[in-house]
């Protein structure tokens, strides 16, 4: 009978899918149309632009809900916090790029660098998985009350008065404990802050 029930002894169901995937599939699906539209307005109505950006962001943020489910307040404000992120990473990406190629060269097509550039190569892959592996590490060494900091923070990204008035304390601290919530994840992650 124990193969009849519909989750097994590794916390994955009938059809294989852990917890952590079914939630970033549910999620992933409920969203999909907007985000599609926002990774279009983002990368100016190129589609392979913006597929590029869809890719990356369910990569990481599947990557992070499967190192981190007890962080996920919000899935589905997660995945646009994380397309946002990977759009301001290839724009910075592309300015490194820019300073070391000689701007007097001309490219075939800047769309096609640009949209080669949202691609990882293995050893950034390497590199961001080492990262988010020492920022969850790190966040799972830290109290209750400053895993639930960490969420709204950087998670949710929630502004300061939003949660000053959800602790029930002045900005000013919320301000502060958060100065030192990074403080302490820089010294325990090996200088990765988030």
């Amino acid at each position: 009978m124990a193969a009849m029930e519909s989750k097994d002894r590794s916390g994955r169901d009938h059809a294989g899918v852990s917890a952590q995937d079914q939630m970033f599939v549910e999620s992933w699906k409920r969203v999909r149309p907007e985000l599609s539209r926002r990774a279009r307005r983002l990368a100016d109505g190129q589609l392979d632009r913006a597929e590029d950006l869809l890719s990356a962001t369910a990569m990481k943020a599947m990557l992070f809900m499967r190192r981190s489910p007890e962080l996920m307040t919000d899935p589905d404000g997660f995945l646009f916090v994380v397309l946002r992120h990977v759009f301001l990473d290839n724009i910075r990406r592309q300015r490194r790029e820019r300073g070391v190629f000689d701007d007097n060269v001309e490219a075939e097509d800047d769309r096609m660098a640009a949209s080669s550039a949202a691609v990882l190569s293995q050893s950034q892959r390497i590199e961001l998985q080492e990262q988010l592996e020492s920022v969850v590490s790190a966040v799972r060494r830290l109290s209750r009350d400053q895993k639930q900091l960490f969420g709204m923070r950087f998670v949710e990204e929630l502004p300061y008065p939003t949660i000053a008035r959800r602790l029930n304390i002045n900005q000013a601290l919320a301000r502060k404990r958060v100065q030192l919530l990074r403080a302490r994840l820089r010294r325990s992650g090996g200088g990765a802050s988030p």
